[in-house]
């Protein structure tokens, strides 16, 4: 009768070896060797007719070792299901050679497999402390925002000539030497700029300056770091490369007259709000800028609570096991030596894996058909840029839209799995200990610019 053992061979890495006699297998081998005969197709013969005889000749090796594989796989489930034991990936076959079996000589076989299994590990989430950052938004940024959307909502106009910082330029950059003659085979690339990109005490250069006008410029001097990084890249070019020349050829000249603080403006801005003064318009704004960073802010401590829980959660993992899985159990096999350099950020992120499933798990977190609905519905809503309100949030195309995307499977498991997230963490956020800290935008943006998984 079929048997599995169990033996421990390292840190949480067990070796399964499944033994099979010849009685657990071989009627099966005949079995599968009469439903092949029936249906095999040999010239000479009529389908269904093939003798036994011939088809254990021609095909009973392959058949018999398929059978008794089957067998072992079986067997193996079985066992891991009865044992309920939590594994990683699927077991490892340890030296298992199939060449061995011999149907001619039917004998008791046994398979080893190795098992990596999961760690049991504790979790309490009201231990860790985090910072809440709050964003000081202050009149200057509720200006800029202002002025920013007077300007998209705005009229372009063609001027004569460059007047300020708000002119649009199209240029083309074509690049020359120091003395501004073209390099035969130079960059030559069109673009779209604001005066006020270029570095200030630079922008006196285009007052005046008409269509068809240039103006030679070293990108390191006329630009601010920012800005050069911007252009380096739109020109396929280096941080090396920010002392080159280039002659800019103004192609275009345009001025946004800026829209009036009016209701119809607040409307176009706000159509779900009846905004009707400057104020009221100014506080909008205000609101919203607020809300922008409370959303960035609550995203940070996510991540300061995922950084705790990955570096501070004590957990074993069989190294060995997982360093061979990751060499052979993945569509592209790996050498030692790939497996070795992948394993530290293979091992966090399975880290990562183990702790959400925990929490999700324990604190019985679902996600249902409904949630996916109404994400796909606010997916929309971020599509039409918030205007969706407007309308109404029953209309038919918005539901329709909805059932469209329910039947999408790549769509419903991103989305399933986004959820989900959300969820576990605003169920931790209200676990943690939070400390609130007033913080600038500028030492903010600092902050996450400067972090990196």
């Amino acid at each position: 009768m079929a048997s599995v053992t169990r033996e421990n061979i390292g840190l949480l890495n067990d070796k399964l070896t499944v033994q099979l006699s010849k009685e657990d297998y071989y009627n099966g081998f005949e079995q599968s060797l009469k439903k092949y005969a029936k249906t095999a197709n040999i010239p000479g013969f009529r389908k269904g007719m093939v003798p036994v005889g011939m088809v254990k000749k021609m095909y009973g090796q392959g058949v018999f070792s398929d059978e008794i594989l089957r067998k072992v796989e079986a067997e193996l489930n079985a066992y891991l299901n009865k044992e309920s034991l939590d594994i990683f990936a699927q077991p490892l076959p340890l030296d298992n050679d199939a060449s061995k079996l011999d149907m001619n000589n039917p004998a008791d076989y046994s398979f080893a497999f190795e098992i990596g299994l999961k760690p049991v590990f504790d979790l309490d989430p009201k231990n860790i402390s985090v910072k809440r950052y709050l964003v000081t938004v202050t009149d200057e940024m509720v200006q800029e925002e202002v002025e920013r959307l007077q300007i998209r909502n705005g009229n372009m106009t063609e001027p004569g000539e460059v007047t300020g910082d708000d002119n649009v330029l199209n240029v083309t950059f074509i690049e020359t030497d120091a003395e501004g003659n073209e390099i035969e085979n130079g960059i030559r690339k069109d673009n779209s700029l604001l005066v006020k990109y270029f570095e200030e005490s630079f922008r006196k250069n285009f007052l005046g300056k008409k269509k068809d006008d240039t103006v030679i410029i070293q990108l390191s001097k006329a630009f601010e770091d920012k800005e050069k990084e911007a252009i380096l890249g739109d020109l396929g070019l280096t941080e090396a490369d920010g002392d080159k020349y280039f002659k800019l050829l103004i192609t275009k000249l345009g001025l946004v007259e800026k829209a009036e603080l009016d209701e119809p403006f607040f409307l176009s801005v706000y159509p779900n709000n009846e905004i009707k003064t400057e104020a009221d318009f100014r506080n909008a704004v205000k609101t919203e800028i607020e809300s922008h960073f409370g959303q960035q802010a609550r995203n940070q401590v996510f991540d300061q609570v995922y950084h705790h829980l990955v570096d501070h959660t004590k957990m074993d993992f069989p190294e060995n096991f997982l360093k061979r899985w990751l060499q052979n159990g993945g569509e592209q096999p790996k050498t030692a030596e790939e497996a070795e350099n992948d394993y530290p950020t293979f091992v966090n992120q399975l880290k990562w894996t183990l702790v959400s499933t925990k929490i999700i798990q324990d604190n019985k977190i679902e996600v249902l058909p409904d949630d996916i609905r109404d994400f796909a519905k606010q997916q929309l809503f971020s599509y039409m840029g918030g205007q969706l309100g407007a309308l109404g949030d029953n209309q038919q195309w918005v539901d329709d839209y909805a059932n469209r995307m329910m039947k999408d499977r790549k769509f419903v498991e991103d989305s399933y799995h986004r959820i989900s997230t959300d969820k576990m963490f605003s169920l931790l956020e209200g676990q943690v200990t939070a400390t609130d800290e007033p913080i600038s935008a500028e030492d903010f943006a600092k902050k996450l610019h400067n972090h990196s998984h």
